[in-house]
């Protein structure tokens, strides 16, 4: 189903030049004119966004092996969500999209423009990861508000849950849900700026940690500082 709530995506500049793999106390340094070129492009991309988020909700019926079993017959297989969600009642499949437009707009300028084409696309990027974290916290409230607990998300792409297991197993649970994006053979969502995670939801769950804590990146990304201290999401 679609949730019907109206969700504030709050990112900065700083994000724009973050969604395109820069560093920002680097770049304001070393080249303020790209700066501006964010700025730009932030005015103009938030103008083509077209958020939309999609999810599905399983009772849990029990766990077997590396199996988390839904009830209704259907199961998800990770080690990484039966060690994390095994105390789960509730699992929340989301999928997260900002839609076509953005991206429609960077293709048609990448060829004579890549310098703003870029910045765009870094504006797609931040835009879907505070859409992302809209919907943690809007799922979180909702299991709060029944004095429940919401565990942190994972994504596919995680340790122990690849991107080629993980991704048809969440489409599968959507169903037609999940129509608004397509899943490629290899795996690739289009739109590309789309973002599917899994929470668990029960009385006994764990918020605690981060999901960077369990993301294949975590040795060398850049940006651990700034999770730290946010929302993280994969």
């Amino acid at each position: 189903m679609e949730l019907q709530q109206n969700l504030d995506l709050v990112f900065d500049v700083d994000a724009v030049l973050r969604g395109q793999g820069a560093v920002p106390s680097i770049l304001r340094a070393r080249s303020p004119a790209l700066v501006n070129v964010a700025e730009a492009a932030m005015q103009e991309g938030t103008s083509l966004l077209n958020p939309k988020v999609v999810y599905q909700e399983f009772a849990v019926a029990g766990l077997r092996h590396e199996r988390i079993l839904l009830k209704g017959g259907q199961y998800l297989e990770s080690k990484l969500l039966v060690q994390h969600l095994a105390a789960a009642k509730t699992l929340c499949i989301v999928l997260c999209t900002i839609g076509e437009a953005l991206e429609e707009r960077v293709s048609r300028i990448w060829e004579s423009n890549m310098v703003y084409a870029l910045a765009l696309d870094g504006v797609g990027s931040a835009a879907v990861e505070a859409l992302a974290n809209a919907a943690c916290q809007y799922f979180e409230k909702q299991a709060a508000d029944k004095w429940l607990q919401a565990s942190i998300p994972f994504s596919p792409g995680m340790v122990d849950w690849s991107v080629a297991e993980g991704q048809p197993q969440l489409f599968r649970l959507l169903g037609e849900a999940g129509s608004v994006v397509r899943l490629t053979s290899s795996y690739i969502m289009v739109p590309r700026k789309s973002l599917t995670m899994i929470m668990g939801i029960g009385a006994e769950m764990k918020s605690a940690g981060r999901a960077c804590d369990y993301c294949a990146l975590r040795e060398t990304c850049r940006y651990q500082d700034h999770y730290a201290v946010n929302r993280p999401l994969a």
